[in-house]
């Protein structure tokens, strides 16, 4: 086989792959945004609330840190002792006639609010796991809605681009036509055949990158068969009204939460400054006079070097360190806001532009050089011109959507509460 005839079966080998990949997609069902986002977990009543790791392992935080409270609110356990005294020893205290016994109950007093600093500490923490929960939903949300644009971008393309190889594929043959009429020179069919062997370079990358965000769509809910198929239409992703009025986002939450636990934390070390006495009574009985007699005890730590300061001033640093963290989160939640505020209206404008005046204007003007190119009337590089003008005005479209879709899920995330 020549090398010409090898790179033409070449071709037409990529050009059938092509075409077979999307006809196979067809047969199986289109995801839709919805079906996403139920399958990610984000659905109420539904299994994969209960396996995806993104979700499960923040709640089950949220129920240890509940846990925590609980054990928070609980009081110390007394403490029984028994003691034997002057046993097997020398003289009188020989045996066990000289051999006393005591049994003694001990319970420490939490003294200095140490219980109700521990609770309120614990339950700072579970607000701060609760609000975690909820925001690593809604940057799962934010991820599905992310990745489901960027697949439907990649359909589109893969959509342009077999546009562009039928197109070159009908452009090929005419030239093919004029050129054994003697209407064009040969050089004209080569050009031809080259933009056509282009084309389908470029419908073989669209279809990687359309299979590689499939890919990582599913990905999200750990499905390890085939990916699914998203259809080139963009979802209808409306950003809402609150996020531009309101300041109570979950990221804001959490950082609110994080330094409410800090001046929790300082509650409870300081309480720990104050020592903690422990009483006990009980019975001690003399075995030699068969006498009995009761105790009655205190004993309480001195404080004189430990006092916890060192905890005290470790806690004071982490709310100071938490405060930081939450004006910097104040500052770029505003920042983000109206980021991704002006980056959705930008991009609807220029969705609106593209698909009402420019692409309308542009698929006109092929179709008038197309007609003229057949009679004869404009040579094939007017064709590819205009061609290439419609292309990169429905390139241009697509990546408009895409981040519009892109900019109302980052909007809807700023926007979780």
């Amino acid at each position: 086989m020549s090398a010409r005839k090898w790179r033409g079966a070449l071709i037409s080998g990529l050009a059938l792959a092509a075409y077979a990949m999307p006809a196979a997609a067809q047969e199986r069902e289109l995801l839709s945004l919805e079906e996403a986002l139920s399958r990610s977990g984000l659905s109420e009543s539904t299994a994969e609330t209960q396996s995806n790791p993104r979700i499960v392992g923040p709640r089950a935080d949220t129920e240890a840190a509940q846990a925590l409270v609980g054990q928070a609110r609980l009081r110390p356990n007394p403490e029984v002792s028994f003691e034997v005294e002057n046993i097997a020893g020398s003289g009188a205290f020989s045996g066990l006639s000289a051999t006393e016994y005591t049994l003694s109950v001990g319970q420490r007093l939490e003294l200095g609010g140490k219980r109700s600093a521990r609770v309120q500490a614990a339950e700072a923490q579970a607000q701060l796991a609760n609000v975690r929960a909820d925001l690593a939903e809604a940057e799962l949300g934010f991820l599905v809605r992310e990745r489901y644009v960027v697949a439907a971008a990649a359909a589109s393309r893969v959509e342009l681009a077999l546009d562009i190889v039928e197109r070159n594929v009908e452009l090929a043959r005419i030239a093919g036509v004029l050129v054994e009429v003697g209407r064009e020179p040969p050089l004209r069919g080569l050009r031809a055949q080259a933009a056509l062997a282009e084309a389908r370079a470029e419908l073989q990358a669209a279809e990687a990158a359309s299979l590689a965000a499939r890919t990582a769509l599913a990905a999200l809910w750990s499905d390890e068969g085939a990916p699914p198929v998203v259809p080139s239409d963009f979802p209808d992703i409306v950003p809402p009204s609150t996020v531009l009025v309101s300041t109570t986002g979950l990221q804001l939450q959490a950082a609110r939460a994080e330094s409410r636990a800090a001046e929790a934390e300082i509650d409870r070390e300081r309480s720990l400054r104050v020592s903690d006495p422990v009483v006990s009574a009980g019975v001690r009985r003399f075995e030699e006079t068969n006498d009995n007699a009761f105790l009655v005890g205190v004993s309480i730590p001195l404080p004189f070097a430990n006092r916890n300061q060192g905890n005290i001033a470790a806690a004071e640093a982490r709310l100071r360190a938490a405060n930081a963290r939450e004006a910097i989160a104040l500052a770029d939640f505003e920042q983000a806001v109206t980021r991704a505020r002006a980056q959705y209206l930008a991009a609807e404008a220029r969705v609106e532009t593209l698909s009402a005046t420019s692409l309308p204007q542009a698929e006109e003007a092929l179709r008038l050089v197309r007609i003229g190119y057949r009679n004869g009337r404009f040579p094939l590089i007017e064709v590819l011109s205009a061609a290439e003008a419609r292309d990169d005005i429905r390139e241009a479209l697509i990546a408009a959507q895409e981040d519009q879709g892109q900019a109302a899920a980052e909007l809807i995330r700023l926007a979780a509460q």
